[in-house]
């Protein structure tokens, strides 16, 4: 049996009434900042529960432009996760900032107990990461938000409709920045971004950032960049979105019932679960012995694993003017040996997770 772990052909195989509004769309001519677009950013802040969506280019923009936003530049430290992907930290260093790394926990997102000790005069702004689907603990990281008057960015790009205690990700912070890259859960034909807030005046210089400052035809008010969401990726976005919360209440799902299979071997553990947090799952992974032999396996029956992700931010080379060593986030270097992706979407069938599970216990037992 074949588990692949990309879904886009399955995501987008029924899709007629899609080609008729994008034929439609196409006869308007209104390719730039066009209604389709302002429609999308009003059903996204209506699904994820702030006042105002920003669409742009991709998640990383969605971060870079939230950071600009708030004035972080040359000099400002923004205190981070040590385990993320580059396009977290690749905004804060495009701007001239400093990424300050905190180890994770098994939840993979960072441990908020160890942000404290890394803030100085210097921390402009924290930057949580929503990793695999999981949440930050954001009740802890407001708290020392207010306690130190230092903002709090979102990275929920892989984490839409997570939420703690019902409140989503994204709607915690000064803004949240979202992906619609392809493979994220709610994606798009090409990259794209959106960013939450409910605060007016970020709004409107999140507006004037993302489309070269313009405050009109004829003028520019600040220095901004071309950061438009594509309004044609918008078309595609009113579609996919009102399959947002039946998309997650599909993987979760499918996670609940891999974790029943795999928690069954005792070389395979399942990383907490905490019950007040709605878990998404744009990853599912958990820890196995014999990682590498494990996935070798998985990969000659035919299941697409992974691991995410094998060489961690704080160890790539761009990154070594930092200065972090071996063994400064033991927790982030455990995972790295331990950590196995498997496929977890809402196109699998149960037969395909029943293979998942016997495939990794036939590993074990033999």
């Amino acid at each position: 049996m074949k588990v692949r772990y990309s879904y886009l052909p399955q995501q987008f195989n029924d899709c007629e009434d899609l080609w008729k509004d994008l034929k439609d769309f196409v006869a308007t001519g209104d390719f730039t900042l066009g209604e389709p677009l302002t429609r999308f950013e009003e059903s996204f802040a209506k699904l994820i529960g702030t006042k105002y969506a920003v669409g742009v280019n991709s998640g990383t923009d969605a971060i870079k432009l939230s950071l600009k936003a708030l004035n972080i530049g040359p000099g400002d430290e923004v205190i981070t996760a040590a385990n993320t992907f580059v396009a977290t930290v690749g905004p804060i260093c495009e701007l001239g900032a400093t990424p300050v790394f905190v180890d994770c926990n098994d939840t993979f997102c960072m441990n908020t107990d160890l942000v404290e000790e890394k803030i100085t005069d210097k921390t402009k702004a924290f930057l949580p990461v929503h990793y695999t689907g999981y949440m930050t603990d954001m009740r802890k990281m407001n708290l020392l938000s207010e306690k130190y008057n230092i903002p709090v960015i979102e990275d929920a790009c892989q984490s839409i409709l997570g939420a703690i205690d019902g409140k989503n990700a994204g709607t915690w912070g000064k803004t949240g920045a979202f992906s619609l890259h392809p493979l994220k859960n709610i994606n798009v034909w090409s990259d794209g971004g959106v960013i939450v807030t409910d605060d007016d005046e970020l709004y409107k210089t999140l507006r004037l950032l993302r489309n070269h400052g313009f405050e009109n035809r004829d003028t520019v008010v600040m220095m901004g960049c071309n950061s438009r969401l594509d309004t044609i990726q918008a078309v595609v976005g009113n579609w996919i979105l009102p399959q947002a919360k039946s998309i997650s209440d599909r993987r979760i799902a499918n996670a609940r019932y891999l974790d029943n299979g795999l928690q069954k071997i005792n070389e395979i553990s399942i990383p907490p679960r905490p019950k007040d947090f709605r878990l998404v799952f744009h990853l599912y992974i958990v820890f196995a012995k014999d990682r590498d032999g494990l996935l070798k396996h998985c990969l000659d029956k035919g299941i697409d694993a992974k691991i995410h992700y094998p060489i961690p931010i704080y160890k790539q080379s761009a990154l070594d003017y930092l200065g972090y060593k071996d063994g400064d986030f033991p927790v982030t270097d455990e995972h790295v040996e331990k950590i196995i992706t498997f496929p977890c979407d809402q196109h699998l069938e149960q037969d395909q997770l029943d293979y998942i599970i016997s495939t990794v216990a036939a590993y074990y037992e033999n």
